[in-house]
């Protein structure tokens, strides 16, 4: 599904030169930010923006450690990326509403993985009738909000 088209995105697009390594990596080496989009680092986990969402909001709970799949990871860092998408859920609830959502992590390139190598959840708000005619029949989404505005709401509600 194609996105609608913005500014932003076509700065990021044009300017943005592809990233050696781990995207999820290279972002936790960098201060938190606009330019990394991590709105909370936990212990052994840490709260980012997808910077091509599904729609506002969409949040991913990562392990600071790099592994390909959970049987991998401790049972401490297991359990704290699966509080801090239950935190996700309380934050986007507060912010933006949210009425339902949808949580899950995709293992794997047969699961459509779009990081094979780190494994990651995803938490996407979701709203009664949110695919309109754009999703449906023009494969675009469109975002009412910049990801710098969400990234700024986010990371405020995490601090609260």
């Amino acid at each position: 599904m194609k996105q609608l088209w913005s500014p932003w995105r076509m700065t990021y697009i044009e300017n943005h030169e592809k990233e050696d390594g781990c995207v999820f990596c290279n972002a936790q080496a960098k201060a938190d930010g606009p330019d990394n989009l991590i709105a909370f680092r936990g212990r052994n986990a840490y709260v980012i923006l997808n910077r091509f969402p599904y729609t506002s909001g969409h949040l991913m709970s990562i392990p600071f450690e790099h592994k390909p799949n959970l049987e991998e990871l401790n049972a401490e860092t297991r359990a704290e990326m699966m509080e801090l998408a239950s935190r996700c859920t309380t934050v986007l609830r507060e912010i933006y509403k949210a009425e339902s959502f949808n949580v899950g992590i995709n293992i794997g390139e047969a699961a459509g993985a779009g990081v094979k190598g780190h494994v990651h959840i995803h938490i996407v708000p979701r709203w009664a009738g949110d695919t309109n005619f754009m999703s449906s029949v023009g494969e675009t989404r469109v975002l009412p909000e910049a990801l710098e505005d969400t990234y700024k709401r986010v990371r405020e509600a995490f601090e609260k």
